[in-house]
């Protein structure tokens, strides 16, 4: 008991100390008054004595330094506390693919208070003017899309805050759609890109394949694409200027004058036309072989140069195989045997069929040599119509 009463009488002790006061007193009557032994005065503020001295009988008492730098921090302390800045959070909504979902919902949750936005047609969002040091979520929903949500967001002041991957999966997961089409789509549409195939973008080649895996040619396309080069424009201008070399040249046989260049010319497409319908159609809707130069492309020059050499024998057939190409030369052939029926008797014979055959072989090795090294270059469309 008698030490819980010395704690109790020496808290009392330092509590009664803590509290003593000066009063401070703006008149000098008022200290006498106040009956303080040895003049001492009393301040307003809980300033121990040693902070008060009185510098004069007569005079106000001074505060020591102590006191005003005290004063001082409590003053500073009574500032209002200046607001912290606030933050902003954003986002860009897609789907799986990267594709932007404009019109998207996007609300923002912070302890059961939401606030709303939607995405601009570049799937962009944003938030401002958001609570900094408060936990938030973000949740996006859309038509035809599960509901995105985010993991718990935590900004600080003035903090601009992207929400990434926000990618959004279709309902009932992942949608596959596969794309089929026939053997004869598929070669139809490659008839189509390849009637578009001009060497500098005016001259037909047509009959040559980029694609290292064609399909087939049915026997309709096959006539098709031999109509299509008989009749280009090009042809026939191509046509006119040989004949008017060989009229200069006087050959073959005919007249001279206006009836000698047409005849030229009729003789000229004639040939023309007998083997490109020959031996680009007719032969190979019989033989099931494809009339077409295959481009290789790949592999070494001498590789390539064989294949380019060999090509006038060696065909693909429409069953994918390779074989003799019986329908190229039995087009050279049998156009050279028809040129004897209008040719001038001069020029014709066995001798010259067998000529002008292996001409128009060497003729045909050339042509796909230019093929294979020089006219998918000077070819515009070749680049994106291929998979080389």
């Amino acid at each position: 008991m008698a030490l819980g009463s010395f704690i109790i009488l020496h808290t009392v002790f330092l509590m009664a100390a803590a509290q003593k006061e000066c009063n401070h007193q703006p008149k000098a009557e008022s200290h006498a008054s106040s009956g303080a032994p040895n003049g001492r005065v009393e301040c307003s503020r809980p300033y121990p004595e040693s902070s008060c001295l009185r510098v004069g009988s007569e005079s106000e008492p001074e505060c020591l330094e102590s006191a005003s730098n005290e004063a001082d921090t409590i003053e500073d302390a009574q500032q209002p506390v200046q607001e912290q800045q606030e933050a902003n959070i954003s986002g860009t909504v897609t789907d799986e693919n990267g594709e932007v979902i404009p019109g998207a919902g996007v609300v923002l949750v912070n302890d059961g208070v939401t606030r709303n936005a939607t995405s601009d047609d570049t799937g962009f969002f944003e938030f401002r003017n958001v609570r900094p040091g408060d936990s938030y979520r973000v949740i996006v929903t859309a038509t035809e899309f599960a509901t995105w949500k985010s993991e718990i967001l935590h900004v600080d002041a003035a903090q601009f805050l992207i929400v990434d991957k926000i990618k959004l999966k279709v309902v009932g997961g992942a949608v596959s759609v596969t794309v089929t089409a026939s053997p004869q789509e598929i070669a139809t549409e490659q008839v189509r890109i390849a009637e578009h195939q001009r060497v500098l973008g005016f001259i037909p080649n047509f009959f040559v394949v980029y694609d290292r895996n064609p399909a087939p040619l049915t026997a309709k396309l096959k006539f098709q694409l031999a109509l299509r080069v008989a009749v280009d424009p090009v042809t026939f201008i191509g046509v006119a200027g040989l004949a008017a070399i060989n009229q200069a040249a006087s050959t073959p046989d005919y007249v001279e004058g206006v009836k000698g260049y047409g005849q030229r010319a009729g003789a000229l497409y004639a040939d023309g036309l007998t083997d490109l319908m020959i031996g680009g159609a007719i032969l190979p809707s019989l033989l099931h072989q494809d009339p077409r130069y295959f481009y290789q492309g790949t592999g070494t020059k001498k590789s390539r140069a064989l294949h380019a050499l060999f090509s006038p024998f060696v065909c693909r057939g429409d069953n994918g195989k390779w074989q003799p190409n019986y329908s190229s030369l039995g087009g050279d052939l049998a156009s050279t045997v028809i040129s004897e029926t209008y040719y001038p008797a001069s020029n014709r014979g066995p001798g010259l069929v067998l000529g002008n055959f292996l001409i128009g072989t060497a003729e045909r090795m050339a042509s796909s040599m230019a093929q294979e090294f020089l006219l998918r270059k000077l070819t515009p469309s070749a680049a994106k119509n291929s998979n080389h």
